[in-house]
């Protein structure tokens, strides 16, 4: 087995979530709060956002929310979040089950909910992960930030050799070259040319189907 640990981003990497939850959620604020900018974002420029500068920055300077308005948005995004279920992406039941079964360790670092995190993966009947660091977590440990790496190397022993971080977005990106360790580009979410070309020129691994992480794994 090539990796002792994967680090595996939610949203676009495991399940197919933004343009069924994350996405609509958004439109459906702006409607409520910000009617006029409604128009002025299609789901492609919502990925290209969440991709740089990030949500976070999206919301408060392009959106112009305050910090009142920035709880208002998180509660109605958790609202809305609270009665869809994602589709897990094929092929990550299993090699979730096959990693595990091997003595790997499966973590999660995402800017979801850790209760959906596990939602999700109990109801696509994926093998629960053996740490989570969601969005709960302060704003100074989330990623980007490489509190997760810093914290799975303390718990586990690991080196960085045996570290795998699988996310579709920069955040993910920048958090594995912080800490040091190998990125893999989950590829397979969407196809948006500027993600896909930055991807491609900096990560260790681009993938564009669960069957080529499966590989790179050796398991």
């Amino acid at each position: 087995m090539k990796y002792k640990c994967i680090i595996l981003d939610h949203d676009d990497t495991v399940v197919d979530s933004t343009a069924t939850i994350h996405y609509p959620s958004f439109i459906e604020y702006l409607k409520v709060y910000r009617p006029n900018l409604v128009s002025g974002y299609t789901l492609c420029d919502f990925i290209r956002k969440n991709f740089n500068p990030g949500i976070v920055s999206l919301l408060r300077d392009e959106v112009g929310l305050n910090d009142e308005e920035m709880k208002v948005e998180e509660q109605f995004w958790l609202d809305f979040v609270k009665g869809i279920i994602p589709d897990v992406y094929p092929g990550f039941a299993e090699l979730l089950k096959e990693f595990r079964a091997s003595g790997g360790i499966i973590a999660v670092c995402s800017h979801s909910i850790s209760k959906y995190i596990i939602r999700d993966y109990e109801k696509n009947n994926l093998p629960l992960p053996d740490k989570i660091y969601g969005w709960e977590l302060p704003h100074e440990k989330r990623k980007p930030h490489p509190f997760a790496v810093c914290d799975l190397m303390d718990e586990y022993g690991f080196s960085k050799e045996d570290l795998l971080m699988v996310d579709d977005l920069k955040a993910g990106f920048d958090m594995a070259r912080t800490a040091g360790i190998d990125f893999a580009c989950a590829g397979w979410a969407y196809d948006v040319p500027e993600i896909q070309d930055f991807m491609r020129k900096n990560s260790n691994y681009y993938l564009k189907n669960v069957s080529e992480l499966k590989a790179l794994l050796e398991i």
